[in-house]
């Protein structure tokens, strides 16, 4: 019993690192909760009620700014403009034309806000739910009052959660975000297991590459974590080793991938199978209970097996000297881990301020998404007099978050078929608790609960369960039909149909044109980082370059987002699909590269030969960055130039220490990359090597 309820805290640590889903999902729980027993004794009407409810979940799901004097500012800001949707959505009750025009208008405003950053997102949203709501529930104007109330009440609850009864803990959360990082690297070892077991397969590779993209996630939130509990310099240490571990699991995974096309007999398998498992079994562990890897006698093997291992290896040698250097990599990352100092206060925020009008993609979606809505109002008018607002909310969806017409439309597919789902489960949960108002009002909590601990990671969960509340919440009301539900998904179809038609016609953004903008990006933020590298390798500066490789893995981290909807299933061109995964693969390779630079660059580490080694290396690399970025500005048109390869330039003896060697290697690999993504926009490139031949 405790083997398998430590093997679900695993997965729950594994799947949320940090328990931030967990924590948002039962701030919004519990703000709803604090919001409906302080209205009770109010005796309000039911309406009332729900709309401080409502409040209460959308303050704990949309108000994510990074501090608390932030949040503050922003609880306040988001009852005024709860307030004033309240009043209008109220007034456009007696006034027909009006609500839809406000309605439609409200899109652009949610839509266009989301460029002012996390308050802008979370203000938009609220004017957009508090308007709805209200139609909804068929608010009146003479009940404007008592909404504001219950506005109020919902807004402080979510206060008193999230500043009193769940405050945000700095160290509980590094600690759980260290859990996760050993349970996801633990979920590499795992994959890696089952990929030598059957010799390689395609479905054991997908998984391994989705493993090792889940602890990617992790390592960034570590660095994200550890300036809130540890200073600069302890800060800078930590994510140094956590990108070392990183580093040296990916390493293992290509080396496990590179040993299944040898030859090997079953007993070799089988004992890499094995020390695949031990070295796993020290990884599932909390990190307060368990003692430094180095302290224990497998880690001792592990290295004496991989330092005994040279040219001449034989079959598995190669994964267990990556295990080796993973088990070294993982002592130096727990010895860098527990938090000492506290963080420095005079830290700034260098952010630069977003410009208050602007016609970007931003603002063209935002276009786009009131012509959406207004077909939406024309189409889901057709379908119900009453219900009509279901399909402006569904465009409302389907274009935040959105960049392009591709992300709208998988988006829009994933509304309805997450919508069809919760059919079956709104008419199940209303059939059962039917009559009972204390099950129904439990099971709404739950699906609260799931709605919030979902949105982040499936849009189709997310979706079952606001259609499964819905479904409640009109049995509560008494209002409850299947017929009312069958409307629902013929208004969200509507709407999805509208907010796509929006997209593909009106200044439609095409999902190539935003992703050769965000590799752009890649590239501008490359060349950042190979300047600085530059001079901090030379001795010239003194610069965080593992700061600027975690930009490099942000902007990677877009592309991966705005690439969905080439590598979606839902896209049926398979070429398509190997062309998406072909681009996402070779950038998340130059981000891999670059992190392992800045893992091993020391200041002043090249000097005499290896500094003129060091330019040869950066000069061409920016180089070849800039034929790629023209090659970018202009798609199809002539080749603006070739790329240079490496010329194989002998290292000097003076440059042969381990850790020049392997920056050195990195920047050559480094290289490589940048040719093969010049090769996926048909930019040729020359081997000097071959042009020197005879």
């Amino acid at each position: 019993m405790n083997r398998f309820r430590t093997a679900a805290v695993d997965r729950l640590v594994a799947a949320d690192p940090g328990l931030v889903r967990l924590r948002l999902a039962g701030s919004a729980v519990l703000g709803i909760v604090l919001a409906v027993a302080a209205l009770l004794p109010a005796h309000v009407p039911l309406t009332v009620t729900l709309v401080g409810a409502i409040a209460a979940m959308m303050t704990a799901f949309t108000v994510n700014d990074p501090t608390p004097g932030g949040q503050a500012v922003t609880l306040v800001l988001a009852f005024l403009t709860g307030a004033a949707s309240i009043t209008v959505a109220s007034l456009g009750s007696a006034l027909p034309p009006l609500d839809s025009v406000v309605f439609v208008l409200l899109i652009f405003v949610a839509v266009y806000a989301q460029r002012f950053g996390p308050r802008g997102t979370a203000l938009g949203s609220i004017a957009f739910f508090l308007f709805f709501f209200p139609m909804f529930l068929q608010a009146h104007v003479k009940q404007v009052p008592q909404l504001l109330m219950a506005l109020g009440v919902g807004v402080l609850a979510n206060a008193v959660v999230r500043f009193v009864l769940l405050r945000h803990n700095a160290e509980a959360e590094f600690l759980r975000v260290r859990r996760a990082f050993r349970a996801r690297l633990a979920a590499v070892v795992r994959a890696t297991e089952a990929h030598l077991a059957v010799n390689g397969s395609e479905r054991t590779r997908k998984q391994l590459r989705s493993a090792i993209s889940r602890l990617h996630e992790c390592v960034l939130l570590i660095e994200d974590a550890a300036p809130d509990v540890v200073d600069a310099r302890a800060a800078d240490r930590l994510r140094r080793r956590a990108i070392e571990v990183e580093l040296a699991v990916g390493w293992l995974a290509i080396t496990v991938q590179r040993t299944c096309s040898d030859e090997l007999t079953a007993e070799v398998r089988d004992d890499l199978i094995a020390r695949l498992a031990r070295f796993r079994a020290l990884m599932e562990r909390d990190p307060r209970e368990l003692p430094l890897i180095s302290e224990t006698g497998e880690y001792s093997r592990m290295l004496v097996e991989g330092s005994r291992i040279d040219s001449h290896a034989a079959p598995g040698d190669g994964v267990r000297k990556a295990l080796a250097e993973l088990a070294l990599a993982d002592d130096r990352a727990q010895r860098a881990a527990a938090p000492e100092t506290t963080p420095d206060p005079l830290a700034g925020d260098d952010a630069e301020p977003t410009p208050t009008f602007a016609y970007d993609n931003r603002t063209r979606s935002a276009i786009q998404a009131v012509v959406g809505g207004g077909l939406a109002v024309l189409g889901g008018g057709l379908v119900s007099h009453q219900r009509w607002y279901w399909a402006v909310l569904t465009v409302f969806v389907v274009f935040i978050g959105a960049s392009s017409a591709g992300a709208t439309f998988v988006k829009g597919v994933r509304r309805l078929g997450g919508t069809l789902i919760g059919i079956v489960g709104g008419v199940l949960l209303a059939l059962l608790v039917g009559g009972n108002t204390a099950a129904t009002l439990g099971l709404i909590l739950v699906c609260v609960f799931g709605m919030v601990y979902t949105a982040r990671v499936s849009q189709v969960v997310m979706a079952f369960f606001v259609t499964s509340m819905l479904g409640l919440l009109y049995s509560l009301l008494g209002t409850f039909s299947l017929e009312v539900l069958w409307i629902r998904v013929a208004e969200t179809a509507v709407g999805a149909a509208a907010g796509i038609l929006a997209a593909v016609v009106i200044v439609p953004v095409r999902t190539r044109s935003v992703m050769l903008d965000d590799i752009a990006a890649v590239l501008d933020d490359l060349e950042e980082f190979l300047g600085h590298a530059r001079g901090l390798l030379a001795g010239e500066e003194n610069v965080n370059i593992i700061e600027l490789s975690r930009d490099l893995d942000r902007s990677v981290e877009q592309v991966r987002t705005t690439i969905e909807p080439l590598t979606h299933p839902v896209n049926l061109r398979s070429a398509r699909r190997d062309y998406g995964w072909h681009v996402l693969t070779t950038l998340e390779t130059i981000a891999f590269r670059a992190r392992h630079v800045a893992a091993r660059a020391q200041p002043g580490q090249l000097t005499g030969a290896g500094a003129d080694r060091l330019r040869q290396f950066t000069g061409r690399l920016l180089a070849n960055i800039d034929v790629l970025r023209t090659a970018l500005d202009a798609p199809g048109g002539p080749t603006p130039g070739t790329l240079v390869r490496d010329d194989g330039t002998p290292v000097s003896d003076r440059v042969e220490a381990a850790e020049t060697r392997a920056v050195l290697s990195s920047l050559s690999h480094l290289d490589e990359a940048l040719v093969a993504l010049g090769g996926i926009f048909g930019v040729e490139a020359t081997d000097p090597r071959a042009a020197a031949k005879p």
